[in-house]
């Protein structure tokens, strides 16, 4: 406190002396008198000496209009003179201080990243000793302290840093862990949502972390209530340390401990139960045995040690159902993580359901996926969740872990370098053996490919892979000729996301996929219909042939027809595929016009729709028209002029829009100059200069 009080002081001392140099300088006599008498007070205070050498005995106060000086006085100018020369000389010596000071803080942070916190923290003290008012170097001695578990003086540096930035997001978030390590759970919380009030963007984090100070402050009162029930004597409080006892004798028989697990899950059934086991070391006990080893690792495959396995498995899942802190104790041991894993490949029916029961118990909830992806081997996890569905071994129950986990974004990273091995192999198997026995779970298993695929990483892969594409080719066929339009609505939707991506599986593939789409046209669920739409919409762009063949199989009446029917993502769609078919080719651009002369279903667009690709892309479409002859001409009666305008001036996120009308109003005059006159009448020659800036 002393420090900051020197500092604080010095500001006011220099904006005081600002003042006086300002008073020295008036015109009036009186003014400057009053300022000499107050500098006499500043100087005579201050803590360093000042290098002016006014003669403060020898001013002439007798005067009203100008000072005198004696001869070892100084005149108001030199004054002025030694007070800037003094504020410079204070100014190159912060700079000197800063200089030391980044240098020291440099220092720290190497022993800090080399592990040596001690002298981490005597690099920041030197550094505090120059620079008092430095935040980073309080922010990284905090972070020190916390290493060294001095809390208390942890918090200390947070709040001086806030004194020197109270928006400092660091000092918050150092301050909370320290708070959270004293067990001060209200602080802790209130620095952490102080993050998210300063920075919104980090919310995700603080919320993560607030979590982390609920169950730390839940386990503590578990513990508390757990040593309380224990002090108490009662059966309740004693019975799970005694069978833990009677379990930790090594060499038994398999029964022996079968039963032994028995009685303890009976014991563990509520949270009291759960924490008693925890704090009387009950995961080592379990973990450290070796006849329990055996039976986890499968090395003896007989009846009872199967019989065992599925014991201790059902007693971590009782353990564990609603105890973080059990769940987390759980995975810390290397053969329990090791078994969650293998087992559910086991050849054993009743192990194969237990153990992904307890992946199940650990996908309910954020915190548990967190801790099963950084914990165990998520390669030969999917594998193996992905070999239940394609055996159809407890599939639904596999499907649904894996969908859970599927959400995760640490997943995706993971998993990038192994994604033919442990997702797309087993996907096209699955697709190609699609029947009556696992239609139930393939809409659930592609749902969690789909959220797979968010991951651009995932799905550059997924839209590169031929016989994935292969896959999706037959899938589509069969469900089609089976009516498993379960399956089929998921599919297309995959199908619609990879092939946004633009790659040679797609293009080899395009021609097959586009004849089945349109086969789907005429299907009488409306979603597949819009989902078909969707997949010509993605897959034509990337094949000129693709597209002759549509146009010739009459895409565009079908799409015509389309768009007068109600419904924004079918609308989508369809506009953005004869958009594409209109670009490529003359015969589409006739094929339109037949269907509507005047070309109402795209003025019909401009006017209504509200979504920007719908207006954009028919304006396009329009565009692409109007190199045909006399259609210009038979829009004469009509008000693209307007529509066009109001497009051309409108507020949208996407100034392509803009462009498109702006693009679309100079064709049309050039196609046909009496529509000039409309577009004088409309002052549309402002209106398309303002746009220019949009045209490229």
């Amino acid at each position: 406190m002393e420090a900051l009080e020197d500092f604080e002081r010095a500001l006011k001392n220099v904006d005081k002396i600002s003042e006086l140099v300002k008073d020295l300088n008036s015109s009036d006599a009186d003014t400057r008198q009053k300022a000499i008498k107050e500098a006499d007070c500043y100087i005579a205070s201050m803590d360093e000496p000042c290098r002016t050498k006014l003669n403060k005995t020898k001013i002439n106060t007798s005067s009203t209009d100008q000072p005198s000086f004696g001869p070892q006085s100084e005149s108001p100018e030199s004054f002025i003179k030694n007070m800037e020369r003094d504020a410079e000389d204070r100014r190159q010596r912060r700079i000197a201080q800063q200089k030391k000071a980044l240098v020291l803080k440099d220092k720290g942070n190497k022993a800090y990243a080399d592990g040596d916190y001690e002298s981490a923290v005597k690099c920041y003290s030197d550094g505090l000793a120059e620079l008092r008012d430095m935040q980073q170097l309080y922010t990284n001695r905090a972070q020190s302290y916390i290493k060294l578990g001095k809390h208390k003086e942890a918090i200390s540096d947070c709040e001086w840093a806030l004194k020197c930035n109270d928006r400092c997001i660091k000092a918050y978030f150092h301050m909370g862990k320290a708070y959270l390590e004293l067990k001060d759970y209200s602080e802790s919380r209130r620095c952490f949502e102080k993050i998210a009030e300063i920075e919104p963007g980090r919310k995700k984090m603080v919320e993560e972390h607030v979590t982390q100070v609920d169950m730390e402050e839940e386990r503590e009162t578990q513990e508390v209530n757990a040593k309380q029930e224990f002090d108490k004597g009662e059966r309740k409080g004693t019975a799970v340390p005694e069978v833990l006892k009677k379990l930790s004798k090594p060499g038994q028989m398999t029964l022996f401990y079968c039963g032994g697990l028995q009685i303890l899950l009976e014991a563990v059934s509520d949270s009291t139960g759960q924490t008693l086991f925890r704090l009387n070391n009950g995961f080592s006990i379990i973990c450290r045995n070796d006849t329990v080893k055996r039976c986890l690792l499968e090395k003896t495959k007989d009846k009872h040690s199967q019989r065992l396995c599925v014991s201790v498995l059902k007693l971590w899942r009782v353990i564990c159902d609603g105890n973080a802190e059990n769940q987390k104790m759980l995975l810390k041991c290397p053969v329990t993580r090791q078994a969650a894993v293998d087992l559910i490949a086991s050849e054993s029916v009743a192990v194969q359901r237990e153990c992904l029961s307890l992946l199940h118990l650990f996908a309910q909830m954020p915190h548990g996926r967190q801790l099963v992806i950084e914990s165990l081997d998520v390669h030969v996890l999917v594998r193996n969740l992905m070999a239940c569905i394609s055996k159809q071994q407890q599939e639904n129950m596999a499907v649904n872990v894996l969908e859970n986990f599927a959400a995760e974004k640490k997943l995706f990273t993971q998993l990038r370098n192994v994604l033919t091995d442990s997702v797309i192999e087993p996907l096209t198997t699955i697709l190609r053996n699609i029947s009556e026995s696992n239609r139930h779970v393939l809409p659930s298993l592609i749902s969690a490919i789909g959220c797979l695929a968010q991951d651009d990483v995932i799905r550059h892969q997924l839209a590169h892979d031929s016989e994935c594409w292969k896959a999706f080719l037959f899938s589509i066929r069969h469900c089609s000729a089976h009516e498993f339009k379960e399956i089929l609505y998921p599919l297309l939707g995959l199908i619609i996301s990879l092939s946004t991506v633009t790659s040679p599986a797609v293009q080899e593939h395009s021609l097959s996929l586009c004849d089945l789409c349109q086969g789907l046209l005429r299907d009488t669920d409306g979603g597949v219909i819009t989902r078909a739409i969707g997949v010509l919409s993605t897959v034509l762009p990337q094949s000129s042939e693709a597209v002759e063949r549509v146009i010739q199989k009459g895409v565009v009446r079908t799409m015509y027809r389309l768009l007068k029917r109600p419904g924004q993502t079918a609308s989508k769609y369809a506009m953005k595929t004869l958009t594409v078919c209109t670009a490529a080719s003359h015969l589409a651009r006739q094929e339109l016009v037949k269907c509507d002369k005047k070309l109402s279903i795209l003025r019909h667009l401009l006017a209504s729709s509200c979504d920007d690709m719908v207006s954009g892309n028919a304006t396009l479409c329009l565009t692409h028209c109007l190199q045909l002859e006399r259609v210009a001409s038979s829009l004469l009666d009509t008000d693209i002029v307007l529509l066009l305008l109001r497009r051309a001036a409108g507020d949208t996120k996407r100034t392509a829009v803009q462009q498109n009308a702006a693009i679309a109003l100079g064709k049309l005059c050039q196609a046909e100059p009496r529509h000039l006159n409309r577009l004088r009448e409309l002052h549309g020659f402002e209106v398309l200069h303002s746009c220019m800036k949009f045209i490229t």
